[in-house]
């Protein structure tokens, strides 16, 4: 989980929502990624969907049987799906997702008893840190808000006094 956060870490230098995802078979770290969304315009290009692409290229095999997924913040609908066809043996999150979580919080996917796949999946593992990137990374974004807020007020203030 500390690489996954080390991904979710570049993911919010690069302005993106600070998610990271690593994909390990056996103890091999086979890939890895973060948050693309915003660089890629690409609204898949989700942590989770990055991560086990490029595991599929490196195993040569769109099945990761024996692969385990860790990822920073709970799936979304999507990225559960993506586990589920790729068959992944465990996913393994830190922080629940109160408003997307497809796993625990919102819906519950992997549990879903019509899938031809079952998914094991732990969840909680540095979910306390893996949260405050995210608390970090969006006070750091309301903040250069507010004060782009408060600087346009400025200058209209100015201008007005001006006239």
């Amino acid at each position: 989980m500390q690489l996954a956060m080390e991904q979710a870490q570049l993911a919010a230098l690069a302005g993106e929502v600070p998610v990271g995802a690593v994909v390990v078979c056996g103890d091999e770290v086979i890939a890895r990624a973060h948050n693309q969304v915003i660089m890629d315009n690409n609204p898949a290009a989700h942590a989770e969907q990055l991560a086990l692409s490029r595991a599929g290229q490196v195993l040569d095999n769109y099945r990761l049987i024996d692969c385990e997924l860790y990822v920073t913040l709970e799936p979304c609908t999507m990225c559960a799906g993506a586990c589920i066809h790729s068959r992944i043996k465990r996913l393994v999150f830190g922080a629940h997702d109160l408003k997307t979580g497809a796993i625990e919080s919102v819906d519950q996917i992997l549990s879903k008893p019509h899938h031809n796949h079952v998914v094991n999946h732990t969840a909680g593992v540095l979910g306390p840190a893996c949260g405050q990137l995210l608390s970090d990374f969006f006070a750091a974004r309301r903040a250069v808000k507010k004060a782009a807020k408060k600087a346009v007020k400025g200058i209209n203030h100015l201008n007005s006094a001006k006239k």
